[in-house]
């Protein structure tokens, strides 16, 4: 087999008896002793209990059971969700390694569709950093070239697929650290809607959501199905979809209008090739008979972002630490911003995300039906240059943190689905990708049109050329 294969390939030669989920685990469990010294993905192994969960789904194979759609492929689970009987330090030296008790639920749906969970992945401490570098586990690098960042939250998972460690990697994104890593390291990042995926606490006031980061837009769509779920305990729940979204690959969205923004919401510079990458898309798109024109969407206020900040820094505070004094400064500002503020504060920011929000989803469906933007401001920084920037001076601007999300934040702040694509290289050699942002609820509109796009760019045919000497 080969490490670059995608999942849903994967999980039918297993079906097929092509290939035994020991064999590939096996495989990938090599490729980390190859690559992760370099990389830094993997920051938690658990070999010996993938390998046995492996011998026991090549018998259930064998014994013609019935299968989950991912049945025998692995997947690491990023450092920020429960696994039961592994640590989650949230890659924070403030929270100990003590085994939990539970399995979050976006973890369980990956376990009932047959997913073996294969090691933990790298995040900045706590989640709110654009890049995976912590104090904890150290610095996760560019498998395209390891003096640059995957990016961030979502770092370690994106690396871990772009150098063959694995063929898929759960994932979660509160502004962008789905989208921004996959731009990064040249893969697909789709950010479901609000309420797609199932999670006991929707964080940062019902910004975050739960995904994976892919090669194709196939195992994109596979993986959202396996996850999503209408939660009957949950506070609500996105619609269901009106077909499985695997069925949206391949087939016709119809003709959409989309419209293009290349200026960045916050006011900074955009690079050359990010907007390059959106102009790219954009003719890929119109090329397959879509309507593309410039945009001017109205987004959320500069009172709005204020609060947005007010809201994860809260969300900071309330982490349940071993030991506070341990962590980096930027956490410990955000920790003393939320203390600086009071209760009728936040209720007051959480209001006015809720009342901007339906001004902003209105433009779907109205002004156009996609809106597509570039991933990224900037093209990806060099390791230790946002960290940095974030421990060096707490409160200040931190503006290549800023650039990285200048385009993806609004997304988790009115809850819309969004998903990045690769479709581009900067002058460094690095991918560069562009966004697809849809209406509340229309993942199946996005994944039909980023289907078109990687028949167009056939990413999925590119690999890391940094690690060509590393495969076994």
């Amino acid at each position: 087999m080969d490490p670059f294969d995608s999942a849903t390939s994967l999980a039918a030669a297993i079906r097929s008896r092509t290939l035994s989920p020991v064999e590939v685990v096996d495989t990938y469990l090599a490729r980390i002793d190859d690559v992760n010294p370099l990389i830094n993905a993997v920051v938690w192994r658990n070999d010996e209990e993938v390998r046995a969960a492996a011998r026991k789904a090549e018998r259930q194979v064998l014994a013609g059971e019935e299968l989950g759609p991912f049945h025998g492929v692995p997947i690491p689970i990023k450092d920020l969700s429960d696994v039961a009987g592994q640590p989650n330090t949230h890659s924070s030296l403030a929270i100990g390694d003590t085994p939990r008790t539970t399995s979050s639920l976006s973890v369980q749906k990956l376990q009932e569709a047959g997913f073996l969970l294969m090691g933990r992945t790298n995040s900045p401490e706590l989640g709110p950093l654009t890049v995976a570098e912590n104090a904890r586990h150290g610095n996760t690098r560019n498998p395209w070239n390891p003096d640059y960042t995957p990016g961030g939250s979502s770092g370690g998972a994106a690396a871990a697929v772009a150098a063959g460690m694995a063929p898929i990697a759960h994932a979660s994104d509160g502004g962008g650290s789905i989208r921004v890593p996959s731009s990064a390291c040249g893969l697909v990042g789709l950010k479901p809607s609000r309420g797609r995926v199932p999670q006991e606490v929707s964080g940062w006031e019902h910004s975050t959501v739960e995904g994976a980061i892919t090669r194709t837009v196939a195992d994109a769509a596979g993986i959202l199905d396996a996850m999503s779920a209408q939660d009957r305990l949950a506070w609500y729940s996105a619609p269901a979809p009106a077909r499985p979204f695997a069925s949206e690959v391949g087939a016709d969205p119809g003709r959409l209008r989309i419209g293009m923004l290349l200026q960045a919401p916050t006011g900074l510079p955009v690079d050359p090739a990010c907007a390059e990458a959106a102009h790219m898309l954009g003719t890929a798109l119109e090329a397959a008979g879509h309507e593309v024109f410039e945009a001017a969407p109205v987004l959320f206020s500069r009172e709005a972002i204020d609060a947005f900040q007010i809201i994860i820094s809260a969300s900071v505070w309330a982490t349940p630490f071993d030991d506070a004094s341990k962590v980096d400064p930027y956490i410990s500002h955000r920790i003393a911003q939320a203390e600086g503020f009071h209760a009728g504060l936040y209720a007051r920011a959480a209001a006015l995300l809720q009342l901007e929000s339906r001004r902003v989803v209105a433009q779907w469906g109205k002004d156009y039906d996609v809106l597509l933007t570039p991933t990224m401001a900037t093209t990806t920084p060099r390791v230790g240059v946002v960290l940095d920037e974030a421990n060096n001076d707490p409160s200040g601007p931190r503006l290549t943190e800023l650039r990285m999300i200048s385009f993806t934040s609004f997304c988790n702040m009115a809850g819309l689905p969004a998903v990045s694509l690769p479709v581009h290289t900067d002058r460094n050699g690095l991918p560069v990708g562009a966004q697809l942002v849809g209406a509340p609820f229309d993942e199946a509109r996005l994944i039909a049109l980023a289907a078109q796009a990687e028949e167009h760019f056939r990413w999925q045919d590119r690999r890391a050329p940094a690690l060509n000497g590393a495969v076994r």
